[in-house]
C-alpha cells in the first residue's frame, strides 16, 4: 500500500519534471511498490518513469505489474530499454507477455533478446497456445544420477542462482531423459557419501509439452505439487512449470468458463482494455443466436393463440413458468459443466446424473407446483384477478411447473454431456441452448396442460 500513501508527492514531482528527484525517492521503495505507483500513472508518465529507473530495479518491477499494463508500457519503450527489460524477465512471464503484444512489437521484442534468452523465447513460442510449452520455464537446476549428495549440494552452491526453484532437483540420465525429481530439503539431509539415485522418495510424475492447460492444472491438483517438469514425446526434460504460473492459469481458465456461461465468447482482455468492437464481436453471435432462438417462441406462442384469446388468464402466468424451467436448467448445467471441468464427472457418469436428476428435478418441481397453486388459490381477490375458475387455473399452473421444473434441470444435465460428447465447449454453448429447448418445449406443455384441464370450462 506504500505507492498509494506517497501518490500526491509522485504526481508533484512529476509535474515538476523533476527525474532526478523522483529517481532518489524511488530507491528505498520495494519493486512492488515502484509497481503499483507505475500502475496509477498514465502510460506516456510511466514510460518516462521506467527509463530513468535503474536497470535492476526497472527489470523487477516490470515483472509485478499487470500484464496489460506490461503490453502498454513495452510500446512506449525505446531498444534499450525494451532490452533491459526482456533480459531479466523470467522465460514464462516474458512469454505471458509475448502472447499479450501485436504481431509487430513481439517482432522487435525478439531482435531486442541476447542470444541466449532468443533462444528460450523461441522455444517457447513453438508451442501451440495453451500447452504446457507456453507456461514452462527453461530455468530449473538439473543434477546427474551418479551424483552423491554432496556432489549435488555442491552443484546447486555453483549454480543454482538465477533459476526459478531449486527447491526441487531433476535428476536426468546424459541424454537428458527425465528420470525423477528430489527435494533439496532429501539432498541435505542425507549423508555426504550416498547417492542421489538412493535418497529419499523420488517422484516420476511429469507434463508433456503440449498437455492442454486443463491438463496442467489438474495434475498439480492431484499431485500436490510445486513444480512440475515438461517433457517432450521422448522424456527429454524441456523445462518446469511452477505453481505461481498455475495459479495464473487456473485464474485465466475460471474466467473464460464464467463468461462463457454468460452466453458469449471468453473475452482475451480486462473488461476496460476491450475495445467496442471487440465487445461487440465477443458478445453480438450469441446474442444474435438468442434472438433467432426466441422467434422460435414466438412461433409456439402464436400456435396457442387461440388458447389464449379464450383464457386471457394464462398469459398471466406464462412468465413465471417459463422462466422457473430456465432457472432449473441454468442451475444444472452450470453444476455439470463445473463438475466436468474438475472431472468429477466422466462422460460415461451421463446416466447417473441423469437419474439423479430426475429425482431433484420431481422434488424441485413438486415443491415449486404447491408454491404456485397456493398463490393463486390463497390470494384475496381470485375470483376477480383469475376468473371463477381460480382453481382449475392453479392446478394448470401447479402441473406445468413440476413437469417444466422436471423437464428444465434433465435438459440443463444432459445437455454439457452431449456437447462434450460432440466435441464442442460445453460452457460456450449450454446457455443459449438450454434457453431454446425449456421455453419452447415449456411453452408447448403449458399450453397442452391447459387445454386438457380447462376443456369444457375456460377452453
Amino acid at each position: 500500500m506504500l505507492g498509494h500513501f506517497l501518490k500526491p508527492e509522485y504526481e508533484e514531482l512529476i509535474a515538476q519534471k523533476d527525474w532526478e528527484s523522483l529517481r532518489i525517492a524511488f530507491e528505498d521503495l520495494h519493486p512492488a511498490d515502484i509497481a503499483e505507483v507505475l500502475d496509477d500513472l498514465p502510460p506516456e508518465d510511466s514510460g518516462v518513469i521506467f527509463r530513468i529507473l535503474p536497470r535492476d530495479a526497472a527489470g523487477v518491477a516490470f515483472e509485478y505489474l499487470p500484464l496489460e499494463r506490461q503490453a502498454n508500457l513495452v510500446k512506449t519503450l525505446g531498444s534499450e530499454s525494451l532490452v533491459n527489460v526482456l533480459n531479466s524477465m523470467s522465460p514464462d512471464d516474458r512469454m505471458r507477455l509475448f502472447d499479450e503484444l501485436p504481431a509487430e512489437v513481439t517482432r522487435r521484442a525478439l531482435t531486442s533478446l541476447n542470444p541466449d534468452e532468443l533462444k528460450a523465447a523461441r522455444q517457447l513460442l513453438g508451442y501451440p497456445e495453451g500447452t504446457a510449452g507456453r507456461f514452462m520455464t527453461p530455468e530449473y537446476l538439473t543434477i546427474k544420477p551418479s551424483m552423491t549428495a554432496r556432489e549435488a549440494i555442491d552443484w546447486v552452491r555453483a549454480n543454482g542462482r538465477g533459476r526459478e526453484t531449486i527447491n526441487v532437483l531433476y535428476v536426468i540420465d546424459e541424454k537428458g531423459v527425465f528420470r525423477f525429481d528430489l527435494r533439496l530439503g532429501d539432498v541435505v539431509l542425507a549423508p555426504g557419501d550416498q547417492q542421489v539415485t538412493d535418497i529419499g522418495e523420488k517422484h516420476h510424475v511429469s507434463l508433456p509439452a503440449t498437455a492442454p492447460r486443463a491438463d496442467v492444472i489438474a495434475a498439480f491438483e492431484k499431485y500436490d505439487r510445486v513444480a512440475l517438469p515438461v517433457v517432450d514425446s521422448k522424456g527429454v526434460m524441456l523445462g518446469i512449470i511452477t505453481i505461481d504460473d498455475v495459479l495464473d492459469v487456473a485464474e485465466q481458465e475460471a474466467t473464460e468458463d464464467i463468461q462463457k456461461l454468460g452466453g458469449m465468447e471468453a473475452l482475451e482482455a480486462p473488461y476496460l482494455e476491450i475495445s467496442l468492437w471487440e465487445m461487440l464481436k465477443k458478445r453480438g453471435p450469441w446474442l444474435t443466436i438468442l434472438l433467432v432462438s426466441g422467434t422460435l417462441t414466438a412461433t409456439a406462442v402464436s400456435y396457442f393463440q387461440g388458447a389464449l384469446d379464450r383464457a386471457v388468464v394464462l398469459g398471466i402466468f406464462m412468465p413465471m413458468v417459463i422462466a422457473s424451467g430456465g432457472n432449473s436448467g441454468s442451475q444444472a448445467t452450470s453444476l455439470i459443466i463445473r463438475a466436468l471441468a474438475l472431472r468429477e464427472l466422466e462422460l460415461t457418469d451421463w446416466w447417473k446424473v441423469a437419474v439423479r436428476e430426475l429425482r431433484v428435478g420431481a422434488a424441485l418441481g413438486a415443491f415449486l407446483a404447491f408454491i404456485g397453486c397456493m398463490r393463486i388459490v390463497l390470494w384475496p381477490t381470485h375470483s376477480e384477478l383469475y376468473t371463477p375458475h381460480f382453481f382449475l387455473v392453479g392446478i394448470v399452473v401447479s402441473c406445468s411447473l413440476a413437469a417444466i421444473v422436471l423437464m428444465g434441470a434433465l435438459v440443463g444435465a444432459m445437455l454439457p454431456f452431449v456437447l462434450r460428447r460432440l466435441g464442442l465447449d460445453p460452457a460456450t454453448a449450454s446457455a443459449p441452448f438450454v434457453a431454446t429447448v425449456v421455453d419452447v418445449t415449456g411453452l408447448v406443455i403449458y399450453f397442452t396442460v391447459a387445454m386438457v384441464i380447462l376443456r369444457g370450462t375456460l377452453l
